[in-house]
């Protein structure tokens, strides 16, 4: 048994969230947000038999996809001030960690 985090962009955490479920998948859901963007992320929990890993990954990387984004950014220029300008980040994708269970109940 298996436990499978997965940190998407709250923009593909529904289609990520219905992909899932579609496929006999069961997710909690938790609001998380990212320390580098401070944009919001959605953590899912899915608890999954091992020889599962594999499908779940996919599922989550079919319906997470990486874009391009302008971001606002602060740089000093030597004058004691910082004049923000944009800087284009990658964004979206998935960041997935797989543990092992020890044990598992649903009541």
């Amino acid at each position: 048994m298996k436990l499978i985090y997965a940190i998407v962009s709250s923009d593909d955490s529904s289609s990520v969230s219905g992909a899932l479920t579609q496929n006999g998948f069961f997710a909690t859901k938790l609001a998380s947000t990212g320390g580098f963007l401070m944009a919001g992320n959605t953590t899912f929990l899915i608890c999954t038999e091992d020889e599962n890993v594999d499908r779940v990954i996919s599922i989550i990387a079919d319906h997470s996809k990486k874009r391009k984004q302008m971001v606002s950014s602060s740089a000093g220029y030597g004058l004691g001030s910082y004049t923000p300008f944009p800087v284009e980040v990658t964004v979206g994708g998935a960041t997935i960690i797989v543990t092992d269970v020890q044990r598992f109940e649903k009541l």
